[in-house]
């Protein structure tokens, strides 16, 4: 049974382009399956979460990130009564507008838009990935989405506002996305805060000694596992405080929401659309040690001198080709320069869709033929 305020299938506002009713699937089933066969959804397996593949090829990428995300949003969706088909779309969907590289693959191309008076940002692309570049049906473009799945790959973890981005005005920008979008950018932190350390750990870049010092979420569960699990070897008492941690994030967000959702008094999307704020939270207490688990991150990881040279050289890389295929558009593909002359978009905007949508093995390769450079993977 769903919840009141959850979004109900059946009063979904629809599709861009009317389709009958599946038999067996509901329509958020169906954009589901729509997007775990994009060729944009499989691409992610070789586009960098924190580590490339030069570390092991045990750590996160963009896909398994995904899936962790799907995993938690599930549990929690069904613990809040809500839609779990469209919560499961939007987070298989919610990273498919990264480019290679990481953020510094993201860092890189805005920069390189802003030259000409542009902007990248991941959501928009996802967006027109699902609208346009997706090429399976004859019958329309894209993947033909309901609105509630492609509202939320832009609202999920941004507020947008109408002046500043007309071209999104259909999808009710001066309104809270519903709960299941609302979920998202939340139970991502939960995936990446978590898994994040664990990679760290993994590679030996983050120090046991330093997580513990500084992560007072994870140090409160490890005394617990030493306690409980006096012999066991280290690794696996960081595993079990890792799996108590991700459980306190998960737990505190079902019981911090549910707390919300009845002090506001909403019964339907449409209160929840209306409120001035989001209502998916975690409590102030668990709040804090989200934070200070990023902030760890950040600090000893994100911007260390390990990982300096790599996002140096994903930076330079993205650099590097944007820069030759504005002097040389002729050696784009041929379906892009298709696309200059037919006025599609300015050669900046085509260039920046074309390098988003590589692996990070492709825009290697690229860069390799095109710059004759030799980077080391």
């Amino acid at each position: 049974m769903l919840a009141t305020y959850a979004v109900h299938v059946e009063d979904s506002r629809g599709r861009r382009y009317p389709e009958a009713k599946h038999p067996y699937r509901d329509d958020f089933q169906r954009d589901r399956d729509r997007i775990v066969h994009a060729r944009a959804f499989r691409r992610l397996e070789n586009k960098t979460q924190v580590f490339t593949r030069r570390y092991s090829d045990h750590f996160r990428n963009r896909l398994t990130h995904t899936i962790e995300v799907a995993q938690i949003s599930r549990t929690i969706a069904g613990a809040l009564h809500l839609n779990s088909d469209l919560v499961e779309a939007l987070a298989l969907v919610h990273d498919i507008g990264h480019p290679p590289f990481g953020h510094s693959g993201e860092t890189a191309l805005d920069k390189c838009m802003q030259r000409f008076g542009e902007r990248f940002d991941h959501n928009l692309h996802a967006l027109r990935i699902v609208e346009e570049f997706e090429a399976r049906y004859a019958d329309f473009p894209g993947l033909n989405l309901t609105f509630e799945v492609r509202e939320g790959i832009i609202k999920h973890s941004h507020d947008y506002k109408e002046a500043e981005y007309p071209q999104l005005g259909e999808y009710l920008l001066n309104q809270r996305p519903p709960l299941e979008a609302q979920l998202i950018d939340l139970t991502d932190e939960i995936a990446y805060n978590t898994a994040d350390l664990d990679d760290g750990y993994e590679a030996k870049l983050l120090k046991l000694a330093d997580i513990r010092a500084s992560v007072g979420i994870f140090e409160n569960f490890y005394c617990e596992v030493e306690k409980q699990y006096p012999t066991v070897r280290e690794r696996l008492k960081f595993n079990e405080a890792l799996k108590r941690m991700i459980n306190r994030f998960v737990t505190n967000l079902i019981e911090t929401t549910l707390q919300r959702v009845a002090e506001s008094g909403v019964r339907s999307v449409e209160d929840v659309r209306n409120l001035h704020e989001r209502i998916a939270a975690f409590s102030p207490e668990v709040d804090r040690e989200r934070r200070e688990a990023k902030e760890f991150l950040y600090r000893y990881m994100y911007f260390s001198d390990s990982l300096r040279g790599q996002k140096a050289d994903g930076e330079k890389i993205v650099a590097d080709l944007f820069e030759h295929w504005v002097q040389n558009p002729g050696d784009l593909p041929r379906s892009y320069q298709v696309q200059i002359s037919d006025g599609v978009a300015s050669l900046p905007r085509i260039i920046c869709d074309y390098i988003a949508g590589m692996t990070d093995n492709y825009i290697l390769d690229q860069h390799k033929k095109l710059i004759r450079r030799d980077l080391p993977r």
